[in-house]
Parts: C-alpha cells; structure tokens; sequence
C-alpha cells in the first residue's frame, strides 16, 4: 500500500509523543504534521528524547494546513477543543481519530458529565471501537472514537463474562492508575509531595468514565449494566490495573471463558496469574485474568494507560480504519525492567 500522509494535533502531551513515537516508525504512515495551540518550534525541542529521532515542525492548528497535508488526523486534544477540531477536519474530507472523550458517549451522556456537545452530526456516525470487542467496525470509517483507559481496561475484563453474570446484582470495578493519566498539566494533587508514598482514590462513584463503561456495557450485552466505579491513583508514572467484581449465575470455568473469548487475539494475553502493569508497559498488550469464589467473580486486567489506554489503541484503530493490519506499528516490546 502507498504511504498515507497523517497528522498529530496535540503533540506537547503524553498521548501526543506516545503517537509520534509509534508513527514515525509505522511501514504505511507517514508523518506529516503535528501541530499544538502555540507551534513554532520542533518535535526535538518539544521533546528532547525525540533529539537525533525526529525534528519535524511542530506548527500552530491550521485546519487548512492540515487538510492539504493528510488523510488523517489523530486528535490528542482535551475534551470540547477536540470536537471543535474534528468538525473542521471532517468538513474538509480528513479522516479522524479522536482520544478525547468528545465522541465515545450518546448526547444526553456526555451533556451529564462534560458540557454542551457541538457536533451531534458527526457524533451520530463516530465508530467506537475496541478492537476485541467491536471487531473491525472502525474499518472505512471517517471518525473513531478512541475508549478511555479506565473502561478499556474495564471491559476486556468483564465483556467475556456478561453472558454469564447477574446483572441485578452490584458490579463493582476498583481500577488503579498511574500518574500519567492526570495529563502533563501540573495540579496539587498530582505534585511529587502528594502522589509519593501515597495512593487515593478520585471520583467515587461519579466519575466520567463510569457512564462510558454503563454505556458500552450494556451495548455489549443488550441489556442494562450498571457499575460502581472506583478509580485510584497510585504512585507510578504508567499503568493501569482494573478489577472488576460480580456475581455469577453459571458456572463456568473464569480462565476458559477468557481464553475462548479472546482466541485469536493478537493483543490480550490471558495469563495463569493476576497481571502486573509492568508487563504491558510502552506496548499494546491488555493482559487478563479471572477466577472465582463460588459465584462471587474476581476479573482483572492490566494496560499501560498511555498506551493501551490511549496513543496504541488509537493507532490500532487508525490501522484498522485504513483496511491494514491492526498489528502494523503496534509496540509489542514492554519496558522491563
């Protein structure tokens, strides 16, 4: 296949380098933009690890720009700025992959929990896609809507089990993150003196992410998933664990149930052992697990945030909008130690 042009807007964050690291070395993308609020200035002063890797410009936002140079356009943006963005791109014929939150929820979901949403056309068409779970849906299409690291990490645990669990009775997910998910703005509470030699938790209950999680849930299964969320942040830059905890109806053997659904997958790995994050951290890999007490349902599975959660996944989807491979460019090395 020819090289296809794409674009980075939103380079200065984690999930932005995460991508220009994977792109610059993908056999089809080629990396022709990047751009963030400011510009003027270079990937390698931006980012100085990327000094010797890469010195591409990093330009100010310019639709136009954009649109001229590439066939798509990941968007590493926060949330509102991102559909503003998106808008512009798709009116000018330009593939997107969105990471922000500005198209993974309906309507009424994402007005309960963000803020006003201005792009209900193209909300009405954005692919949701996790790619074990929704197959190659993004495949042709012009928008995807990247998943939250919390609820990817939430639903390759609990998908495999939806058939089997009682969903009157509570779910409960308890899912840790590293710091890195907090974004590189500074906050008092993602400060050295807050996060070392302590782990908190955040937005029980009301947190964002559980309407994502109820939402696709529920899509998965056709009926009516509701979850207790309990996200906590824990003192390491990348990472994320979650374990989620049900009721079964059935008895099924939790292992064989996570290998038959995930047969065939070239990144879940199911393991014989609860997961460490530092196995999956700098690839693609969700690692997974599941045993049980009785009927009481232990499942867990592990990502690297950044990855996983965000920039691998994203370009995952990018491969499989594109009709490639999924696994083109995909990182399946983890950072060990």
């Amino acid at each position: 296949m020819s090289a296809v042009n794409v674009g980075i807007i939103g380079v200065s964050g984690y999930t932005g380098v995460e991508l220009v690291k994977m792109v610059i070395a993908h056999p089809v993308f080629q990396l022709v933009y990047c751009a963030n609020t400011e510009g003027a200035t270079a990937l390698d002063e931006l980012h100085p690890a990327l000094a010797g890797v890469c010195n591409l410009p990093v330009e100010k936002v310019d639709l136009d720009r954009a649109a001229t140079a590439c066939e798509l356009v990941f968007l590493a943006l926060p949330h509102k700025t991102a559909m503003q963005t998106a808008k512009g791109l798709l009116e000018r014929g330009v593939k997107v992959v969105d990471l922000s939150a500005d198209y993974r929820l309906s309507a009424e979901n994402y007005e309960a929990f963000y803020c006003e949403h201005e792009d209900r056309d193209n909300l009405s068409h954005a692919v949701y896609s996790i790619p074990e779970l929704h197959g190659r849906a993004a495949e042709g299409s012009r928008l995807v809507a990247n998943p939250g690291c919390h609820v990817t990490a939430t639903l390759l645990a609990l998908a495999p089990f939806l058939r089997y669990v009682d969903l009157s009775a509570p779910v409960f997910v308890d899912s840790k993150t590293g710091v890195s998910g907090a974004g590189k703005s500074p906050s008092a509470t993602v400060h050295y003196v807050s996060v070392n030699d302590n782990i908190n938790c955040y937005n029980i209950i009301k947190h964002r992410h559980s309407a994502e999680i109820e939402q696709h849930a529920s899509a998965l299964c056709g009926d009516e998933v509701k979850v207790t969320f309990v996200p906590s942040l824990v003192p390491m830059t990348r990472g994320m664990l979650a374990c989620v905890y049900a009721t079964l109806t059935q008895e099924c053997d939790p292992l064989a149930v996570m290998h038959e659904y995930y047969a065939a997958r070239a990144f879940v790995r199911v393991r014989n052992a609860p997961p460490h994050t530092k196995m999956t951290a700098g690839t693609n890999f969700a690692d997974v697990y599941a045993t049980r007490h009785g009927n009481a349902l232990v499942a867990m599975c592990a990502i690297d945030n950044l990855m996983r959660g965000a920039s691998s996944q994203a370009l995952v989807n990018a491969n499989i909008m594109m009709g490639l491979d999924e696994t083109l460019g995909i990182p399946k090395i983890a950072y060990v130690p």
